[in-house]
């Protein structure tokens, strides 16, 4: 049988399990979308149990389906919605609430007084975080104080923490794992990313035992072997990367001044830093890329917490498009927007803003607005506030020759497009757009010994198309004031 690599997904609406050959091409793959619950505003939180059940359902129907094939899933990568918390009960793996997702923004009071009180200064110059409800030391403490018995239950050593990583390695391996890897770490506000180790002095700070959280590993590493119920045979989990971190990886961005910019949900903007953990001064985040062999590579992100997700929200809450994919028909189908622009600040504007009390709006609407002006304005904020966060790269010196982009949305040629023409840059489409799941595939496989190492893989990397910047600068010019006008008006509304 030939061999080849499972992938496990585990995106903020949906599970995917693709498996992968050994040349890094896909065979076969699924996916299972799966409720998001809001019980207030600004509160967002998956059901452990959906993302563990469509987590399985896909991965059991993807191995499945290769093994028919005549392949042999030799090992398993995992890559996952970064920042997502849970805690879990040791003795049954029983979830004690929900999970608080990355768009939460409960914490935000808390937040703001880490601010107000100069903590936010140690918070950054150890993790290269914000204060901000994004991350999951706040949702850790959020848990411990708010469900009943949590304090008690951890001080007995009975509880466990994780981001979704984690939570799923637990549960493959039957509790034998209790891990999670560099890049996942990284996200948490209580990892030091210069001593690649839980800080002191953070877990203090929020209040979090060490005995809570799992042991951080090399993002290609031995991560445990799968129950052997789940497959019919054991197989070991050799891969792990948050999504972000795993696309970067997908995408060969293995070179200092490589940059990704991956449209799933949100969108994050990722450039490559190499060893050096620069500091930025204009609010981008300063975070792990990788860690192989114990070496540590940085990188320098920028956060969009709504992408394809004012997409999804056209679709779902106002119903007024049937799928995501007539979204290019109807943004190509008339010549602009009529002046209207969207503002997606559902949960509230990530960077290089950071306003967690902005929300969401449209301003230019008149009697010539329709639902085609409407889908238009929001897959054009995609684009600009991608511009936003390119500019902010660029103040910290980092200059942007050319973008390489992965995720849902990127397989749409008029938003690409129209993001060259507003970066005045050429934007680098991937023969494979499935490059988180690559991402992940491509550790365990290196781990595994199936792929090549860096440079390998590097000079593998295939570009299927590259949109090259057309639109007049003036234009362009005129679109983005239009859009800095929005936004200062979305800033100073309360």
């Amino acid at each position: 049988m030939k061999d080849a690599i499972l992938a496990l997904d585990q995106g903020t609406t949906s599970s995917r399990a693709i498996v992968f050959d050994d040349s890094r091409q896909i065979i076969c793959k699924a996916q299972q979308e799966f409720p998001q619950h809001f019980p207030e505003i600004g509160w967002v939180e998956h059901d452990p149990e959906d993302i563990w059940q469509s987590t399985l359902t896909t991965a059991r129907k993807a191995f499945d389906e290769a093994e028919t094939q005549g392949y042999r899933v030799m090992a398993i990568g995992i890559t996952n919605q970064r920042e997502t918390s849970l805690i879990w009960e040791r003795e049954n793996g029983r979830p004690i609430a929900n999970a608080l997702v990355w768009q939460d923004r409960r914490t935000s009071e808390y937040c703001q007084h880490l601010k107000d009180t100069g903590c936010e200064e140690q918070i950054i110059a150890k993790t290269g975080l914000l204060a901000d409800p994004y991350f999951s030391a706040s949702k850790i403490c959020w848990l411990l104080d708010n469900i009943e018995g949590a304090r008690a239950q951890v001080e007995a050593g009975k509880l466990a923490f994780g981001t979704v990583d984690s939570f799923l390695l637990w549960r493959l391996t039957d509790g034998a794992s209790h891990a999670t890897d560099a890049t996942n770490a990284s996200r948490t506000s209580i990892f030091n990313i210069h001593t690649q180790d839980w800080d002191e002095d953070l877990l203090r700070q929020f209040n979090i035992p060490r005995s809570l959280l799992p042991e951080v590993k090399d993002c290609a590493a031995d991560f445990g072997m799968t129950q052997r119920e789940i497959f019919g045979r054991e197989i070991p989990v050799l891969g792990i990367a948050g999504d972000q971190q795993a696309a970067s990886i997908g995408q060969a961005c293995f070179s200092p001044g490589d940059v990704k910019s991956t449209y799933g949900t949100g969108c994050f903007v990722l450039l490559n830093t190499g060893n050096k953990a620069l500091r930025s001064r204009n609010k981008l985040l300063t975070t792990v890329q990788y860690r192989f062999n114990g070496k540590t590579t940085y990188a320098l992100e920028g956060s969009i917490f709504i992408a394809g997700a004012v997409v999804q929200w056209l679709r779902d809450a106002l119903q007024i498009i049937p799928s995501a994919g007539i979204t290019e028909e109807l943004a190509s189908s008339i010549k602009n927007t009529g002046g209207v622009y969207f503002v997606p600040a559902f949960t509230g504007l990530g960077a290089p803003w950071w306003d967690s009390d902005a929300r969401g709006a449209i301003y230019g609407l008149s009697r010539g607005t329709g639902i085609a002006e409407l889908t238009r304005a929001a897959l054009e904020s995609v684009c600009y506030q991608t511009h936003d966060l390119i500019t902010a790269m660029g103040a910290d010196n980092a200059e942007l020759k050319r973008l390489r982009v992965d995720g849902g949305m990127s397989g749409n040629d008029w938003l690409m497009q129209f993001l060259a023409d507003i970066l005045g840059a050429p934007v680098d489409r991937p023969k494979v757009l499935e490059t988180t799941a690559l991402g992940a595939a491509t550790l365990a496989g290196m781990k595994a010994g199936l792929y090549g190492g860096v440079d390998e893989l590097a000079a593998s990397w295939q570009g299927e198309h590259v949109f090259e910047p057309s639109m007049p600068t003036a234009r362009r010019e005129a679109l983005l004031a239009g859009w800095q006008d929005a936004v200062a008006r979305t800033l100073t509304a309360r």
